[in-house]
């Protein structure tokens, strides 16, 4: 059904907000399959700007038609066709000019691209927002990535001064990404396959030199590739050995101790730690009633594995100082009772964190954690289930930035 009236054409221009020498030739209504398609022209004898240096220009001919989506009407999908005029400039050559409607190179309107990105967003995934949108997986792929480079070329980075760098297993087996957070501003900066000392300097070198400069530090655990890629890469940087990876390499000396005892334990027919191994590690804090009353019964018991709770708690003190000095005097006092303990799993971390002591004493003068950087780990990681795998790593980086990464990612 072909409808031609002027009424209706210049009703859909309103509503499209084009003005001549744009104007809606034809207005076809396909009721079976539930579509509108539009075709728009340029006016004849009109001239128009070059794209490049905007000078007016005459034309030079027609593009070949071309096909956007646009928001639906009442229900039917609307696609406006077009032959985009092409001008001569003496400057820059033929160049196809821009359209109002929707942005070079893409396949569907500004409008419904702004409608697309805030569906994505705000769906439980993706595949969910494609069927709503009655999209296929490619279109939304083009979205996503569309939005994700309009985002990183408009991002600010001025004033980046504390960031966190993490791994995230990618896929199966030992596949790994690295993460480049901004602490300050909570988001992921970018992402780059694999852990090594050349994958964590490639992360880097997405930031200028400038930008590197001013980063005064950065939260890190105790893979040296990582740490080796900081001194490369943003040498001024402190190194700050993330206080939550500290506590985690502490509880699992304590769960090695807890282990081996309750194995002696169970040879004498002593039942004492069975079941105990969530008190041991959880917050005592959150405890019921219940939980408290086993658990103060087994930390005066005078058991190994109370003893290495208590050092792994006590050192919880040293997040707390504010003087260097101070905070050095009570590392070394807690290392020579812990190495005075004959806990041998202890002992080992103790020893660990003393080779690093340099960069865990650096915690006073910048107290920052991957604390941030483990939220965002959480949502890379719905992410990834949401998705059910991907089909390469570009497009887990491109759903990366464009969930995590704070972008600016509408069309104008």
């Amino acid at each position: 059904m072909k409808l031609t009236g002027n009424e209706l054409r210049n009703h859909y221009g309103l509503l499209l907000g084009i003005e001549e020498p744009w104007q809606v030739e034809e207005v076809n209504l396909d009721i079976e399959s539930k579509k509108v398609e539009l075709l728009l022209v340029w006016s004849p004898g009109n001239r128009a700007k070059c794209p490049c240096c905007g000078s007016e220009c005459s034309l030079y001919d027609l593009a070949p038609e071309r096909t956007w989506r646009h928001l639906d009407t009442m229900q039917f999908e609307t696609i406006i066709r077009a032959r985009t005029p092409r001008v001569e400039c003496p400057t820059d050559g033929v160049k196809t000019i821009a359209v109002p409607w929707a942005e070079p190179h893409g396949r569907f309107t500004s409008l419904f691209e702004k409608l697309a990105i805030d569906v994505l967003l705000c769906a439980r995934s993706i595949k969910a927002a494609a069927a709503l949108l009655n999209l296929s997986w490619d279109e939304v792929d083009h979205i996503l990535r569309r939005a994700v480079q309009r985002g990183l070329s408009r991002r600010q980075l001025e004033g980046l001064s504390h960031v966190g760098i993490d791994e995230k297993s990618f896929g199966s087996g030992q596949s790994y990404i690295s993460l480049l957070t901004d602490l300050k501003g909570s988001r992921v900066l970018d992402v780059v396959e694999g852990r090594t000392q050349a994958a964590a300097e490639a992360l880097w070198d997405t930031l200028t030199a400038e930008q590197r400069q001013e980063i005064e530090a950065v939260a890190v655990d105790m893979w040296e590739p990582f740490m080796k890629a900081i001194g490369n890469k943003a040498p001024q940087a402190a190194l700050v050995h993330d206080k939550f990876h500290v506590s985690a390499h502490l509880n699992e000396a304590v769960d090695q101790v807890r282990r081996a005892e309750h194995k002696e334990l169970m040879a004498a027919g002593d039942e004492t730690l069975k079941g105990s191994r969530q008190l041991w590690l959880y917050n005592p804090a959150n405890f019921s009633q219940e939980q408290a009353a086993s658990f103060a019964a087994l930390r005066d018991s005078g058991l190994k594995v109370a003893r290495a709770w208590a050092a792994k708690e006590l050192f919880t003190k040293l997040w707390t100082y504010r003087y260097e000095g101070a905070a050095r005097r009570f590392f070394k006092d807690w290392f020579g009772w812990v190495s005075r303990s004959r806990l041998k799993p202890l002992i080992k971390v103790a020893r660990m964190l003393k080779s690093h002591l340099e960069n865990i004493l650096t915690y006073v003068r910048h107290p920052i954690t991957n604390a941030v950087t483990e939220g965002l780990n959480s949502k890379v990681q719905m992410i990834k289930s949401n998705a059910r795998g991907f089909r390469n790593f570009e497009n887990y980086r491109t759903r990366i930035l464009f969930f995590c990464g704070k972008l600016d990612l509408h069309p104008l």
